[in-house]
Order: C-alpha cells, then sequence, then structure tokens
C-alpha cells in the first residue's frame, strides 16, 4: 500500500527507489570487487540524494568515509540495505536488516547454495522478506538506476554519461540492464531495474512506480514472466489511461527457451499464446528482439504520437531508397499517399532527373543541398497524409554533411507536431555525439532501417487501435444452466457440445444422436445428404479412428453406417452437409495466469500445418472479432477467391464474439474448447464439430 505522509502519497516501493538514508553491507576498499563498485556507483554524481553509511567489521574507514562493524552502530535507522554479500551470508545480513528496522533491500548474489536444504535460501529469504514487509530489488540482479533521484545501487559502477529523461526500464535480465543503460548513449532514463528473482517485489510494482512519474514517456519491458498477473494487467489498464506505450519483450516464446528461464531465475515462462492475446488486449507495443526494443524505446521517447496516414521517407541514395522500399512492402508499412501540392513542391526543389515521389531520394548535384533537404521534407511532413518523417542517411561525427542534416531535422521538428525521426540504413552505424544531440533535442535516432519500420508499423498499429468498444454481456441464465453439466468433470459429446455453443448464439448444424438403423434413416429423410460421426463416448477426433462418414444418402448410408457400428460402436451422430465455404477453427484453453484465451485461425486439417490463428483475451464484441479475423493469412480467401463467393463477414465476426461471450462467463469451468471447422459462406457460418473439455 502507498503510504500518505505531510499530505502527499509516498508510494509502496519508495524505501527502496527513493531511500533518505542507504547501508551497503559488505563495502570494501579492494579495486574490482561488488563492495567497491557498489560504493563508486552509489556516491556518483554531485552529491547523493541519499545518506550513504558503509558496513564492513574488517575497516574502520573506506574510501574516506568511516565504516561500522554493523548496522547496529549506524546513528540512524536506514531506509535500505544493499547486501553485496556471498550466498552463505546472505539469510543472516538479511535478518540482521529486517531487526535493524530497513524498509528495503537489494540483492545482488543469486541465493542459490550448494547441497541447501529444503525450503531452498531464495524460499527463505522471500518468506522473510514479505512477513516484514520489506521490498526487495533481487536478487540475482544488477541493481537500479534512479536517475530522476540521482541514486545508482550496482555493484558495477555505470558510465557517467548516463542523463535522466522519460524512458523506464524493467528487466529480468541484468546484461539486458547492461546493455542498454552501459551502451546507449541516447537513453535518458528516469528508472532502470534489474528486477531478477523478484524475491518480494516484481514487475507489476515497478511499473506501478514508473505509471506514477510525470517524466515517464515510455515504459520497455525485457520479461521471462509475470509473478502478479492481477497487478500486472492493471499497470498494463493504467498505461493505457494515461497514454504510456508499453514496449514489451517476452522471451521463453519457444520450448527450450522457457526451459531455459527456470534455471536462470525460476521463472516459469508461460504459454506464450497467453502473452501474445495479453499484449494485444492492452494494446503493447511487442518485440521480438533487442534491436527493436531499443529502437521503440527511442522513438516513443520522443513524445509525440503518429499522425493519421503512412510515413514519408527523404534518402541521399537511391539504392536504400530502393531498400526501404523492399523492406516497408515486407513490413505492410505504407508510404504516405503524397498529394498534388507536396509533388510540386518538391518538383521544384529538387535536381533534374530526380523523382518528386515518396520515398524520396533528393540527393543530386549536391548543389545547395542543405536548402533542398530542408524543403523537400518540409513539404513531405506538411503533407496531410504523412504521420511522420524519417531521414534515412548515415551519420558521422564532426561531418559537415552530418551537422546539415541534423540542424535540418530539428528546424523540421520545431515547425511540425508530426514525429521527425533520423534512422541509419545500417544498424550498426554508431556516431554517439550526433544521436546524443538529436536525441535530446528530441529527434529520435533509430539505428537501422529495417528495425524502423517494424517499429513504425507496430506503431501504426497501436495508434490504429483505437477505443475498444465494451464486450456484450452474457446471456442471463445460462451460466447457471451449464455449471451443474460442466462441473461433472466429464467431456461434453459432439451434441452437448453443440447445443451449449447454440444457447451462446454460435451458428451450429441441427444434428441427431441415433443408434439404430431405423433412427438414422429417418434422420437421413429430413436433412438430405448427411454426415454421419461416431458418437462414442471416449473418442474425441473421431477423423483420427475414421469416423466421420460424408455426403451419404438413403442409399449410401446403411453400408457407411454398418462400418461405424462394427468398428466404433453403434451411437452416432448425423447433421446435413454444410455448404461450401471457408474452414476456419474457434478454440479456447485455459492459461494458469491469465485465465480464458480465445483462439481463432484456419480450420479443418490445415489447422495444425498452418498455424494461422490469433489469441485473445474474452470477451470481445464484433468489432474487435473483425480485427483479429482481419490478421489471419487466410482472410483473403473470404472474399472470395476463384469464382466463389465472399463469406459473409458481419455474421462471423458475430460468431466469433459470441464465442468470446461463452469463453468469459463458463471459462472458469472449462479447459479447453474446439470449434472445428467451422464453414464461413456466403449464407453465414456454421459449426460443424465441437468439443468442450470442463476443468478437472
Amino acid at each position: 500500500m502507498n503510504r500518505i505522509l505531510g499530505g502527499k502519497t509516498e508510494h509502496r516501493l519508495a524505501p527502496l527507489l527513493t531511500p533518505k538514508s542507504v547501508a551497503l553491507i559488505g563495502a570494501s576498499p579492494k579495486p574490482g570487487t561488488v563492495g567497491r563498485g557498489m560504493i563508486a556507483s552509489a556516491m556518483m554524481g554531485e552529491k547523493p540524494p541519499a545518506r550513504i553509511h558503509l558496513i564492513n567489521p574488517n575497516y574502520p574507514e573506506i574510501a574516506g568515509q568511516r565504516a561500522y562493524a554493523s548496522l547496529a552502530e549506524v546513528p540512524e535507522t536506514v531506509d535500505m540495505a544493499v547486501l553485496g554479500v556471498a550466498n552463505a551470508r546472505l539469510e543472516a545480513a538479511l535478518a540482521d536488516a529486517i531487526k535493524h528496522g530497513v524498509k528495503a533491500a537489494t540483492i545482488f548474489a543469486s541465493g542459490y547454495l550448494e547441497n541447501d536444504a529444503e525450503p531452498k535460501l531464495t524460499a527463505r529469504l522471500s518468506a522473510m522478506a514479505k512477513e516484514a514487509g520489506v521490498a526487495i530489488c533481487g536478487g540475482n540482479c544488477m541493481g537500479f538506476y534512479n536517475l530522476e533521484y540521482g541514486l545508482r545501487v550496482c555493484g558495477f559502477p555505470p558510465p557517467d554519461w548516463m542523463r535522466a529523461g522519460g524512458i523506464s526500464f524493467i528487466t529480468h535480465s541484468g546484461s539486458a540492464f547492461s546493455a542498454l543503460c552501459h551502451n546507449d548513449k541516447r537513453l535518458g532514463i528516469n528508472l532502470a531495474v534489474s528486477a531478477g528473482q523478484e524475491l518480494a517485489t516484481n514487475v507489476a510494482d515497478y511499473l506501478d512506480y514508473v505509471l506514477s512519474l510525470d517524466s515517464t514517456r515510455v515504459v520497455g519491458l525485457f520479461l521471462e514472466t509475470v509473478r502478479d498477473p492481477e497487478g500486472f494487467m492493471a499497470g498494463l489498464e493504467k498505461a493505457q489511461a494515461k497514454n504510456i506505450p508499453i514496449v514489451a519483450l517476452k522471451v521463453g516464446r519457444t520450448a527450450e527457451s522457457a526451459a531455459l528461464a527456470v534455471s536462470h531465475s525460476g521463472a516459469v515462462a508461460g504459454n506464450h499464446a497467453a502473452y501474445e492475446a495479453l499484449f494485444d488486449h492492452y494494446n503493447v507495443v511487442a518485440v521480438d528482439n533487442m534491436d527493436d526494443l531499443t529502437n521503440a524505446l527511442h522513438f516513443y521517447a520522443g513524445g509525440r504520437d503518429l499522425a493519421a496516414g503512412g510515413i514519408a521517407t527523404m534518402h541521399d541514395s537511391g539504392g536504400f531508397r530502393e531498400l526501404a522500399m523492399d523492406l516497408a512492402v515486407e513490413r505492410k508499412v505504407p508510404f504516405a499517399q503524397i498529394g498534388a501540392d507536396t509533388t510540386a513542391k518538391l518538383a521544384a526543389r529538387l535536381d533534374y532527373g530526380l523523382e518528386p515521389i515518396n520515398p524520396l531520394d533528393a540527393w543530386g548535384t549536391g548543389n545547395d543541398w542543405e536548402g533542398i533537404f530542408h524543403d523537400c521534407m518540409k513539404a513531405l511532413i506538411e503533407d496531410p497524409d504523412t504521420a511522420l518523417g524519417a531521414l534515412c542517411v548515415e551519420t558521422r561525427d564532426g561531418y559537415s554533411l552530418t551537422e546539415g542534416y541534423c540542424e535540418m531535422l530539428r528546424q523540421i521538428r520545431e515547425a511540425t507536431d508530426k514525429p521527425v525521426i533520423l534512422a541509419t540504413n545500417v544498424a550498426s552505424n554508431s556516431s554517439d555525439d550526433v544521436a546524443v544531440r538529436l536525441a535530446q533535442d528530441g529527434v529520435p535516432v533509430l539505428s537501422g532501417v529495417a528495425s524502423m519500420l517494424t517499429v513504425v508499423r507496430k506503431a501504426m498499429d497501436r495508434r490504429d487501435r483505437g477505443t475498444v468498444a465494451a464486450a456484450p454481456a452474457a446471456p442471463q441464465g445460462l451460466r447457471d444452466k451449464w455449471r451443474a453439466r460442466l462441473e461433472q468433470g466429464t467431456t461434453l459429446d459432439e451434441a452437448a457440445s453443440l447445443a451449449l455453443l447454440g444457447d451462446y448464439g454460435v451458428p451450429v448444424l441441427p444434428h441427431r444422436i441415433v443408434d439404430s438403423e431405423a433412427d438414422l434413416l429417418e434422420a437421413v429423410k429430413a436433412f438430405g445428404t448427411v454426415a454421419v460421426k461416431t458418437a462414442m463416448p471416449g473418442i474425441l477426433h473421431k477423423s483420427d479412428v475414421g469416423g466421420v462418414k460424408l455426403n451419404l444418402t438413403v442409399d449410401s448410408v446403411i453400408s457407411a453406417y454398418a462400418d461405424l457400428k462394427q468398428r466404433l460402436g453403434p451411437r452416432v451422430i448425423v447433421m446435413p452437409m454444410a455448404g461450401k465455404g471457408v474452414e476456419l477453427s474457434f478454440g479456447m484453453t485455459r492459461d494458469e495466469q491469465f485465465g480464458p484465451i480465445v483462439m481463432v485461425g484456419a480450420g479443418g486439417v490445415l489447422i495444425e500445418m498452418l498455424k494461422d490463428r490469433r489469441f485473445a483475451l474474452p470477451a470481445f464484441g464484433p468489432a474487435e472479432a473483425r480485427r483479429h479475423l482481419d490478421a489471419l493469412a487466410l482472410r483473403p480467401l473470404l472474399d472470395g477467391k476463384r469464382g466463389a463467393p465472399p463469406a459473409d463477414l458481419h455474421s462471423l465476426a458475430q460468431a466469433l464474439a459470441r464465442f468470446s461471450v461463452l469463453a468469459g462467463d463458463l471459462g472458469d469451468l472449462i479447459a479447453e474448447m474446439d470449434v472445428n471447422p467451422l464453414i464461413a459462406g456466403p449464407q453465414g457460418c456454421v459449426a460443424l464439430d465441437a468439443l468442450i473439455i470442463p476443468r478437472s
């Protein structure tokens, strides 16, 4: 809980992240040690914002400052203790700190002991801290840098060029912490945290803290797991409400990587489909690598939202312009469709032979290049269809061309409220002084056009998401109707599964359960040409056992039924053959962290081969359902191909939305749902088969 002090609310992490006093336990005069490094880190800056106390019984003085033998000798109760000691001493050191009255601690060491007894040291440390109400950064972490406050807590002194700014970075990886904070001079950071094992304080807590800061423009996350799902989702919702972009790199996306996460920090990576759904639901900018994460942080640190329209890029090379076009098409990044007025302005300034188009190659003879580049970029950025402007060039410190480019970008930025960026063509290009000066002037410098375009595509997706309409309410009475059946814990057969879908408004084929030839013939007379499928208990995947017979008439149904009866048993389900259309599938699984997850994707036998699917948190309305359908690779098929009529997308979106309402209403009672196939055609859509497995 946050505390109210002097009429102001103090965040619950204040003793950890903005302590008034800090004890460095294990402080040492020995160069190259963590004990010496944490002293140097804490003392950086003109004047440390906290009173720093050194603790080491072996030295009366370290680096010209008094050292105390123990916390008991310190003349005040310190807010935070930094435990720079080995694993074998951690438990005693934390117990001593808690006894002293600290409210927070930072632990660098891993907490792993050879031949340790149960519960393990990490569990014991966690229990001690939680019982005492002590916040902990770590263990197995690099510490944190609160540059807005002026405090650096780390066993390895950071560079002195780090500066405060609007980027917050929370990471489970200490190396990711170092990679960004210690190497990229463009970054302006208010808080960077290496969360480590999260013994008592987790990503959700840090996220809540940075979202309380007025300076935060963007939050970057390097995640192995989420240990507080409810708190994390509350943080994402808070970020949405404040329009603060969250950029997340979730590792453990593969089974192999997830196994490594357990050994690294004890993290259970979780089902990545759930994270896909979670990030989509809260409009998180999900990235796949560190390059895109870093570039996205730079982009959003510029503090400007995308305007409507596409990107306008200007180049000093025809070849690199062509490459940018290729990369943009691959990433589905639209270029601004510039108007006639813009085209005329470009044509009036360009050297002979250069085309007045977007993307623009503006380098000709080199005469008056500064004026040409300025006027052309100004024309591009002022076009009504331009969302942002990007100059794609290489940079070099101390080079006249680079200085001219930079001055031009500063002037353009002052004259517009749209984002203006510089992107190098080569990701490894590094001109520190140029990049730092431009970043400080509000012009983000992104490394590599390929990554820049990926970031822009994701920014456009975030922009275009808009306000999500409220999900429709679940029909009254249906939860009570189906609760008793689902609580039995046994799998619903196809007929019961289809009945449940139908109750929630998902279209299903009419059907009958029969177990005799007489009843079978009656069904065929009622339905016409039919499909006959085994309905014997325990057979979940009918196709795998040859349990499906299609296109049967009165003349052929008896022999088909005889085969099913002889091999599998007499009970079958009969339904009319569906019309032609595109095969899709709906599904639901229950994630241990985030609850029910809805899936829509390719159906029929292609469901496993194509891997064309989308995941979402229920429930959602038809507009969101349509957005998910539009993102499928099979989406063009729904418009009709090779003479086939287009599918009724409105009905399909309605069906998916209703399925999501079902998942939201009964998801706590259901482990899995599988609707496959669902046929979408010109007359609507209909579910042909379904399987619902209750939770145990």
